[in-house]
């Protein structure tokens, strides 16, 4: 069988169809396979009529028709079937041929996969690709990482087929190791999490405390959008508002208020907590959209319990008000990204990976779902200092911060006063000030275990590491537990 095509995609739901007529239009040359051949045949005869992408109806046939070393993507469910594919593919291929995984899959799962097909000479890119439908038939953000020898290989296709800066450079650069590029992806989207509910709680307060109606907080998301908060979800923030149905009804209105998701901000929140990273932002986020699941029983809860029982007086719409939410929105997305560099940050540490932090903010400039304004200040302030301990210890992040703070906090006061949650700028205003306080309560803390547990703990007048016990009831002994972190 004649050897002609540049790499193989299987898995032919919307981003698979989208990534392969996108690296068509490129002049790449692609095999398209399904499980289900039918749904090969329709895509042929369909959206990849009059390409030169050709289908593939069973695995032998897809590997024949590569050019070698073989590149194979996988576009396919995370999980079991990846390994179910990848096991399907084993004993078809040659040393040296690679294997890429598209997939939301989770970057432990990457590291197993990325040293077991070391092993057999084999390579593997585990990639996280953002941007939706339209991102990957028009350029996605793509992170891969997993073999450093792959990526000489699919280097000039993948950054072809990318989003572009507005400088023209490709939204796609080499993450690092094994799973760091789902790791990154990972990160991306729990981001992604808080950004949303952001947004959510932005809507909530203009409709709940201001009374702006559908077309007025519309107006405020298209301003904001030509401003510093600048960003794709406020832009289609913008269009939700603005969206009516055939009855003339606004869309949103219609929805039922019961989140869903996929998994991906969970495992962020898990690996923070496994890595000992404050990530309160994104973790408040994913406990938002599970408190939504709860919807039978807070319409009952709203009839029962009650909010706050002094009379509030009503906050008229000005503009000082939504100068002052706007405030609020961005010092609590910077938070957010703050957040999600310290994750990888720990996770670089913890899992020896060489990570390039102004690359990942270019990486996420273009295409991707959390694309904003800011991300070239991210970028920037990791050019100018690769080993910055923490976002906001940047110049211009601490002064965004100090200029936005009032409005942030004031946002937030008038929010309680009327029983409105607002658990993510909460909870980012909350890490705010504990990062900038030099001397936590947790001497009390270290104290009360120390009483019951004796757990030991450090003297601020002694060194470092050395480790002290109180009989703090004259009955306890003087025998300390053995300390640890968790």
């Amino acid at each position: 069988m004649e050897t002609q095509a540049d790499i193989a995609l299987i898995g032919l739901a919307v981003m698979g169809q989208n990534l392969i007529l996108n690296m068509n239009d490129h002049g790449y040359t692609v095999v398209a396979y399904n499980r289900t051949v039918a749904k090969t045949h329709e895509f042929l005869q369909g959206p990849a009529k009059g390409t030169n992408i050709i289908g593939a109806e069973s695995l032998e046939q897809l590997v024949g028709l590569l050019a070698k070393p073989r590149k194979i993507m996988l576009m396919v469910r995370a999980g079991d079937a990846v390994d179910a594919t990848i096991n399907q593919l084993l004993p078809l291929l040659d040393e040296g041929d690679l294997i890429i995984d598209g997939g939301n899959s989770n970057f432990e799962d990457s590291q197993r996969r990325a040293l077991a097909l070391r092993e057999k000479n084999l390579l593997y890119i585990g990639s996280g690709v953002s941007g939706g439908e339209e991102g990957a038939r028009n350029g996605p953000s793509i992170m891969p990482g997993g073999n450093p020898a792959a990526w000489p290989l699919v280097k000039e296709l993948f950054q072809s087929i990318s989003a572009k800066t507005d400088s023209g450079d490709p939204c796609c650069e080499w993450v690092g190791d094994n799973g760091s590029g789902h790791f990154v992806k990972m990160v991306h989207n729990g981001i992604e999490y808080g950004d949303m509910q952001l947004i959510c709680e932005a809507y909530h307060f203009m409709k709940s405390v201001l009374g702006l109606d559908n077309a007025q907080m519309q107006a405020v998301f298209e301003q904001w959008n030509k401003q510093e908060l600048g960003s794709y979800l406020i832009e289609i923030t913008a269009d939700i508002l603005a969206f009516k149905d055939s009855n003339d009804e606004y869309v949103l209105d219609a929805i039922v208020d019961r989140a869903g998701q996929k998994g991906t901000g969970k495992w962020t929140g898990i690996n923070a907590l496994e890595l000992g990273v404050p990530l309160t932002l994104i973790g408040e986020a994913v406990f938002s959209r599970c408190l939504s699941a709860y919807k039978e029983e807070r319409m009952e809860a709203e009839n029962i319990l009650n909010g706050p029982t002094d009379q509030v007086s009503t906050v008229s719409a000005t503009d000082a008000i939504i100068k002052e939410l706007g405030d609020a929105l961005l010092a609590a997305k910077i938070i957010s990204y703050t957040q999600g560099y310290m994750l990888m940050r720990a996770a670089a540490d913890e899992y020896d990976w060489t990570l390039d932090y102004g690359a990942i903010a270019q990486m996420w400039r273009g295409g991707c779902i959390i694309r904003s304004v800011f991300l070239d200040d991210i970028k920037n302030a990791y050019d100018k200092k690769p080993d910055l301990a923490n976002l906001l210890l940047d110049e211009y992040f601490t002064k965004a911060i100090d200029s936005t703070q009032q409005g942030w906090r004031k946002t937030i006061a008038t929010a309680v006063e009327h029983g409105i949650p607002v658990p993510a700028l909460s909870s980012a205003l909350a890490f705010y000030d504990g990062y900038r306080t030099g001397r936590l309560p947790a001497n009390m803390l270290q104290a009360q275990r120390d009483y019951f547990g004796a757990h030991t703990y450090e003297r601020l007048d002694k060194p470092a590491g050395e480790r002290f016990h109180t009989n703090w009831t004259g009955a306890g002994g003087d025998v300390s537990s053995s300390s640890y972190d968790a």
